[in-house]
């Protein structure tokens, strides 16, 4: 069972907004990685490039948005289909608007488990009987979601799923970040009322890989989704791209017999060790007779 986070904004603004000193996009990443979403991608528009640096280090792809034309339904769709893309099998996603910048990570996870057991149904999560974010969403609703006009916004799109067939299940988690977005600052949230792990009762160890990752490893910008419109020239995607097929090399290189290393000779302290020179033969040395002293 694959469920992916797709995350939306609107503007390169709402992708960069504060979020208790972190950009929107990377607090809400973190959070989906540590609950067990994967893969993760970024819908938004990074002409400049901010939008990558801010998610550098991050297992995120980076997504061009689909045309304006196709409304914010389109750019649901453009993000489950980047995440087939990544990873298939992909069973569902977790439709997640930048502005929801304070859910924690036993949400994601108590959705995910919930869809092991109910995998044809939308999930959402509530806090206090009002319905919230972000939304599981099974790709088998894609045909559903292609169905939706494209000037309604991300409630109603939900709405004319279910009218079409695609039945809604809420949860009540607890999480008060689900109904409560950046616009509420984070000390001034409703308590957290939910339980301390999913819901499911199998307690994830999250952020134990994160762990065995040394502290001054060098970071990795977010993956880029190949995209016909989009810009690759830029130089921020110029980077990434580089950056994916640098690792690729890696990895190519890796998986190549190696010949046994020749041992090297321990230089005497104090002195330099000079460089391998590269021509194929090694000078006789000779000898000079020096002036008599």
């Amino acid at each position: 069972m694959t469920v992916a986070a797709v995350v939306l904004a609107a503007t390169t603004e709402s992708a960069l907004a504060d979020a208790d000193g972190l950009p929107a996009v990377r607090r809400i990443a973190d959070v989906a990685w540590s609950g067990g979403a994967v893969p993760i991608i970024v819908v938004a528009h990074d002409p400049a490039g901010t939008v990558a640096a801010a998610l550098a280090g991050a297992p995120v792809t980076l997504a061009e948005p689909a045309a304006i034309a196709a409304g914010p339904v389109g750019q649901i769709i453009r993000g489950i289909e980047v995440a087939m893309d990544e990873i298939e099998g992909t069973d569902a996603a977790l439709v997640w608007p930048a502005r929801v910048g304070w859910v924690g990570p036993e949400t994601v996870g108590s959705l995910i488990e919930a869809h092991g057991t109910q995998p044809a149904e939308v999930l959402r999560p509530g806090y206090e009987g009002e319905r919230g974010w972000p939304a599981l969403v099974p790709v088998a609703h894609l045909e559903l979601l292609r169905s939706v006009a494209p000037d309604r916004m991300p409630d109603g799109i939900l709405e004319d799923v279910a009218a079409a067939g695609g039945r809604e299940t809420v949860f009540e988690l607890g999480d008060p970040g689900v109904t409560h977005d950046l616009s509420v600052a984070r000390r001034d949230l409703p308590p957290y009322t939910g339980p301390s792990v999913p819901a499911g009762g199998h307690v994830h160890e999250w952020g134990a890989a994160a762990a065995e990752v040394p502290e001054d490893a060098p970071l990795e910008g977010p993956a880029l989704a190949p995209y016909g419109p989009a810009d690759l020239r830029s130089p921020a995607r110029a980077r990434v791209s580089q950056g994916r097929g640098r690792r690729a090399a890696l990895r190519a290189a890796a998986s190549r017999p190696r010949c046994p290393p020749r041992r090297a000779r321990r230089p005497r302290a104090g002195a330099r060790t000079a460089p391998r020179r590269a021509a194929p033969w090694r000078a006789r040395p000779t000898s000079r007779a020096g002036p008599a002293g």
